[in-house]
């Protein structure tokens, strides 16, 4: 699938090659083998947590990082993982696969990422979360759900840099910048994702919901638009409010996201130190 761009404001307009953007990725996961193992492997039926923290201990960046979610406040075990198969075990092998995703896309690189990324997605995540069970998920899987919507808006801006800046800062509101990206790439970020996920066989639970976020008679798509609407809140400013009761197909009311507002402010820093982690090794991992 090949698109031509609109062009940019100084009238250049690179050639979109959705196929050579998903073949950059398997690149990407040649320089982190471990991490694309995982990918791999964590979700087949006879993959055990002990199997796969042996993988994941080969890459101690990654495996630190895992440490440190498991002992955050979302898990609510502060400080008493002490070890990378309990580890596995309390995030779990989704969550696993998904922080693996994270850095073979090099999605822990902020230089490579738009403006505000991981600000972005931590909201998107935890609020993703909070609402999953007005909607029947688990808030573990709605986590990995946000954590992964803007790994496509990340592949547009490696691969048109100048032009998706320019696009985010012309549309502050995530809908109207999936229709911009739409124009311009020929596909927006979010169905991107989904493309990107299915590509390495991510369940269609989890792919079924990026694909129909912009249906706002989809029930599926609900949860992703809420948890967009709530990100939207909290990061663009001047943001004229969507009704959430519309957006969520009368699952949510206003009344309930002070909590989900107040729940995304408290955590949203601890877990993104969790997925970014750090240079020195975790202290917990044995």
């Amino acid at each position: 699938m090949t698109v031509t761009p609109l062009p940019t404001r100084d009238g250049t307009a690179p050639v979109f090659d959705l196929e050579k953007v998903l073949a950059s990725i398997d690149t990407m996961a040649a320089q982190r083998p471990v991490a694309a193992q995982i990918v791999s492997v964590a979700n087949s039926d006879d993959t055990s947590a002990k199997a796969l923290s042996q993988i994941l201990a080969s890459d101690v960046a990654l495996a630190g990082r895992v440490m440190k979610l498991a002992n955050s406040a979302y898990f609510g075990m502060r400080g008493r993982v002490t070890s990378l198969q309990f580890a596995v075990t309390v995030v779990g092998f989704t969550t696993v696969r998904t922080m693996a995703t994270v850095a073979l896309t090099d999605l822990d690189d902020e230089a490579r990422l738009p403006e505000n990324f991981w600000d972005v997605t931590t909201s998107l995540a935890l609020a993703s979360s909070a609402l999953a069970p007005r909607f029947g998920e688990r808030p573990q899987d709605a986590l990995c759900l946000g954590l992964l919507a803007q790994l496509g808006a990340a592949l547009l801006n490696h691969n048109d840099r100048e032009g998706y800046a320019e696009l985010v800062d012309d549309n502050p509101d995530f809908t109207a910048r999936r229709l911009a990206e739409l124009r311009r790439y020929g596909i927006n970020s979010v169905r991107l994702t989904a493309v990107a996920l299915e590509q390495w066989g991510f369940p269609h639970s989890m792919t079924s919901r990026l694909n129909q976020v912009d249906d706002f008679t989809s029930l599926e798509g609900g949860l992703l638009r809420s948890a967009f609407e709530v990100t939207a809140r909290l990061t663009v400013e001047d943001y004229d409010t969507v009704p959430i009761v519309r957006l969520s197909c009368g699952q949510v009311r206003e009344d309930d996201l002070v909590p989900v507002l107040d729940q995304v402010r408290a955590d949203a820093d601890e877990l993104r130190r969790a997925m970014l982690g750090d240079a020195d090794p975790d202290p917990y991992i044995d």
